[in-house]
């Protein structure tokens, strides 16, 4: 007897329907598992036969042939245990269901127990796109399958409760749909800008770079505050739409870091450390392409510590999606696509002994030390950070004043205001939202420069000796410092403060 039944692959972020096709025939006894299955999936005869002996079922003793359908898209990981369960179970007539329009997931233990897997969101997503409205997944994976409406999903503890669901037996109730406000109600930042002392510079050039989308690089002595006033970004920027939290809950749903909401609903922070490899940084892996911290940091911050201290290959390999917004992996296997749409925050000390230019502490750095190691970050890359920011120490009077901070809530109204101002700019331009995303079209458009203004630019550009590329970015962040203050023309104060934000170009070396 001949079944079918439908379960999902995923190809990077892209869901793809596998047809699990099982035939029992009569003959010698054989279990024969075809369709380009991985290890795992290879596997799941053993855990399959355990769980269905252990559901008070019966294995067929035949000549078994499951096809994994299509045979040129290779299976991976243990998400077809379920499917190939009940596959069995109608091709021996056990089980009298129509499955049509159903998808199944989940894995099996020996006891028949069905064990949460990786990816349900993008799946779910992916199989209502193609019209499936009926999904069965394992009860660990309720959370993150309740948000997506106009579908039923049953989630289910055991393969018992799935025959019971199937036949008819028992009546199992759908999953309710959850509340992404909700979710976002009961997450918060564990960080908040008015805990920060002093820094008014820095302060002020996150909130340009989070109201415009640009790069931010923080270089000053150690113990100056740069991790806190980075991982403060965060909470400065703009509520993460339903769109994107999903966006993001799909790219950590594949990588198995969800919450127990099952959703993102707090923007990414991102922090690998130093010693993060290329293909840790920006996706890949011998067998499966998995996405990289750039693609989870998408919508978010990604923040590098000590950038001077990561791998030249590793930090090239960032200049392409920071230009696009996104990366593409490439492997043997394939090439796949990511989504990696965020901000970059670098920190890093001046020097190696880290006092350079400090008004309390001596350097001890020769003129070549200091070349060397500001040499580890390439012009290129450079010229694609919009702000580079001194972070001089602070000094004992103002970490003990009692003096009110300005609080992010109050820089976040302000910078949702910029946001809204650019957002409407650029209706009619695709694919941008930011003042970052501009190219040359846009800034000949939006982004007029008056001859006082030129003029400043001109004696910045060659004083500094900046790139065409730099040149751009500063026009970029004068538009939105003007955003700021509300001012509909790039005046010549806006482009003075955008230039005082490349003063580390005047000392790297070209």
């Amino acid at each position: 007897m001949l079944s079918k039944v439908t379960s999902y692959a995923l190809v990077g972020l892209e869901g793809v329907p596998v047809e699990v096709e099982t035939d029992i025939n009569k003959g010698a006894v054989k279990y024969e598992l075809v369709g380009l299955p991985d290890t795992a999936v290879k596997e799941s005869r053993e855990r399959v036969y355990s769980a269905i002996k252990n559901s008070s079922l019966r294995f067929p003793v035949n000549k078994i042939t499951v096809n994994l359908a299509p045979a040129d898209i290779k299976k991976e990981g243990s998400q077809y245990d379920l499917p190939i369960a009940v596959s069995l179970l109608i091709a021996s007539g056990q089980l009298d269901a129509d499955v049509e329009g159903t998808v199944l997931l989940g894995e099996l233990a020996l006891d028949g127990a069905l064990r949460p897997v990786t990816g349900i969101l993008p799946i779910i997503i992916a199989a209502k796109g193609k019209g499936f409205k009926k999904f069965i997944v394992p009860f660990g994976n309720a959370n993150e399958a309740s948000y997506i409406e106009g579908i039923e999903v049953y989630a289910l503890k055991s393969l018992r409760d799935t025959y019971a669901l199937l036949s008819g037996i028992e009546n199992f109730k759908p999953l309710e749909m959850r509340s992404f406000e909700a979710a976002k109600s009961r997450s918060n930042y564990d960080c908040d800008l008015k805990y920060v002392r002093g820094q008014a510079v820095a302060k002020r050039a996150l909130e340009i770079a989070v109201a415009g989308g640009h790069n931010i690089l923080l270089s000053g002595p150690p113990g100056t505050g740069k991790t806190m006033l980075a991982r403060c970004i965060p909470t400065i920027m703009p509520d993460m739409t339903f769109d994107e939290a999903l966006e993001v809950t799909n790219i950590l749903s594949v990588s198995g870091e969800l919450n127990e909401d099952g959703i993102m609903a707090l923007r990414p922070f991102r922090t690998p450390h130093h010693t993060a490899t290329t293909v840790s940084l920006c996706g890949g892996g011998t067998n499966k392409i998995r996405a990289g911290e750039i693609s989870k940091a998408h919508r978010g911050v990604l923040f590098l510590d000590e950038l001077p201290e990561y791998s030249r290959s590793a930090l090239e390999a960032l200049r392409q999606p920071l230009e696009d917004g996104k990366i593409t992996v490439t492997r043997v296997g394939g090439a796949i696509t990511f989504p990696a749409d965020f901000i970059l925050c670098a920190s890093m000390n001046p020097c190696p002994c880290g006092n350079l230019g400090s008004a309390e502490r001596h350097c001890t750095c020769t003129p070549m030390q200091i070349r060397r190691y500001r040499a580890k970050i390439s012009g290129p890359l450079l010229d694609r950070i919009d702000l580079q920011v001194e972070v001089d120490s602070v000094k004992y009077e103002e970490l003990a004043s009692d003096r009110e901070e300005e609080c992010s809530a109050l820089v976040k109204k302000r910078v949702e205001r910029a946001r809204a101002i650019q957002r409407e700019r650029f209706m009619g331009e695709d694919g941008i939202t930011v003042n970052a995303d501009m190219g040359e079209k846009q800034i000949k458009a939006f982004c007029a420069l008056s001859p006082d203004s030129e003029k400043i630019l001109r004696s910045a550009f060659e004083r500094l000796s900046l790139s065409a590329r730099a040149r751009s970015r500063i026009i970029k962040v004068a538009r939105t410092i003007a955003d700021l203050d509300l001012s509909e023309k790039i005046m010549p104060k806006h482009v003075l403060e955008a230039t005082s934000y490349r003063n580390f170009d005047s000392t790297k070396e070209r």
